[in-house]
């Protein structure tokens, strides 16, 4: 088993500095093996930050088979204790770079929140969260979902939670539920089904000095840490949550609270989490940044190899406690195909958790489009945009060229196949349009403004609050 998720002593690092010198040294002759050995990487020692969640696996898999040492790099992995220490701590170089919610750098890219260049040239999962709700409120909405056999219905849709939310509000209780950071997947995702099912999640103002994001809201949703859900809920603090897992998994195994909807059912195969790093890191380090997302394209290739059929190692790896820290079988029950709903409704759902197939580690701009496109929905780019400024974000923010540049190495070393990735010469960041959301909307990437302006709840064209 691997260690150093401790900083290293004098001893440790005196180590790390003669293997660092070693293979700089093997580099520079060419004795590693191969015609296509890179020059050393500018920074060798580097610390990464990660949140307690499943889809940090990457990093956690990357380090453990020994491939960030294969590029040469001597990493240490780090819980950070929620999402902005997390953000403060990349800006400030605290950390070199982290598993990221993929809105953080295009956030912070824009100054929305914390104002700092951050790109991404890693996508790190698709799929992967699940909203769940306490016993109570699933008692209630079961009356509204449809059922078959005495199961419900798949998906179930957030009609059927309207009216326990319209009996909450007649009794004078507002009806609060949480997520885990207002650039989240998880905010966007959860707003989304609310909004399909006709449930107003508010707007965000920041212009007013609003950005608690509840402006005209007949849900209210806040910021709970990823780890704290299941305890929050259970104390009656929130009614449902929008989370990644294991704590949705966690809510079943302890009893307090029922899955009702995975964001697989919302949006087939939307993209999850990215590996950020401050703008002028990259510039200042290209061949580090290279070497990482090497070594993550790795992790992710090995995660998903012959049939996820290396899933169950994996999950007993972060299972620790200097990962995730959760019961191995908690992890599993939907890292390994499956994911459980009620107790005992253990159900099929061999993409909840993507990690390369589908070319899921590939930044596209249609994804980086997509999250803009939320931001304005609900008011957090306040002023109208056209097309072209979501195209120049995205661009900017997800750098598929260098994704490209690593992928291309890997194939030169034997390591991966060209077939494992797009056609790079052909490849232009835009996914075809889909309508695979529980709405039936259909998004391309290519007509931001379109696809806002299709939304029943939500800001759009010029209007702003």
């Amino acid at each position: 088993m691997r260690q150093g998720f401790v900083e290293p002593g004098r001893i440790g690092r005196a180590c790390l500095a003669l293997k660092a010198l070693a293979i700089a040294a093997a580099l520079a002759l060419g004795t590693t093996g191969g015609a296509h050995a890179a020059p050393a990487p500018e920074k060798q020692q580097l610390k990464f930050g990660f949140i307690k969640l499943t889809d940090m696996v990457p990093l956690a898999v990357a380090y453990e088979k020994g491939y960030f040492e294969d590029e040469g790099l001597f990493v240490t992995l780090e819980a950070q204790a929620n999402w902005k220490v997390l953000l403060d701590r990349v800006i400030s170089g605290e950390l070199d770079g982290a598993h990221m919610l993929a809105g953080q750098p295009l956030a912070a890219t824009i100054g929305y929140g914390t104002s700092a260049p951050v790109v991404t040239a890693f996508s790190m999962d698709l799929n992967g969260n699940g909203t769940t709700v306490s016993n109570a409120v699933w008692e209630q909405m079961k009356a509204h979902v449809p059922m078959k056999d005495g199961k419900p219905v798949r998906p179930v849709k957030a009609d059927a939670l309207k009216p326990v939310v319209k009996a909450y509000r007649a009794q004078g209780k507002p009806f609060k539920m949480g997520m885990v950071f207002p650039v989240s997947t998880h905010n966007y995702e959860l707003r989304y089904w609310l909004a399909a099912g006709g449930l107003h999640p508010g707007f965000y103002a920041p212009h007013k000095g609003d950005i608690a994001g509840q402006i005209d809201a007949e849900v209210y949703i806040s910021v709970t840490p990823p780890p704290q859900m299941p305890a929050t809920l259970e104390a009656g603090t929130i009614y449902g949550y929008c989370v990644g897992e294991p704590w949705n998994q966690q809510a079943v195994f302890k009893g307090i609270g029922v899955p009702v909807i995975t964001d697989y059912e919302i949006w087939k195969n939307n993209p999850e989490k990215v590996f950020g790093v401050r703008e002028d890191w990259a510039r200042k380090n290209p061949g580090t940044h290279k070497a990482v997302i090497k070594a993550l394209i790795r992790a992710a290739h090995w995660l998903d190899a012959d049939g996820d059929a290396n899933r169950m190692e994996a999950a007993k790896i972060i299972a620790r406690p200097n990962y995730v820290g959760a019961n191995v079988e908690v992890i599993a029950n939907s890292m390994t195909g499956t994911f459980e709903y009620e107790k005992g409704e253990k159900l099929p759902v061999p993409d909840f958790n993507v990690f390369f197939r589908y070319h899921a580690t590939y930044p596209y701009y249609s994804d980086a489009v997509w999250y803009l496109t939320q931001m304005r929905r609900w008011g957090q780019i306040e002023d109208y945009k056209p097309d072209s400024w979501y195209f120049d974000v995205a661009r900017r923010v997800y750098r598929a060229d260098l994704y490209a540049e690593a992928a291309r190495e890997l194939v030169a070393e034997g390591k991966l196949k060209a077939s494992d990735f797009p056609d790079f010469a052909a490849e232009t960041g835009f996914k075809p349009a889909t309508a695979d959301f529980i709405d039936g909307l259909t998004f391309d990437g290519r007509k931001p403004n379109a696809y806002v302006d299709q939304f029943a709840i939500g800001l759009k064209g010029r209007r702003k609050l």
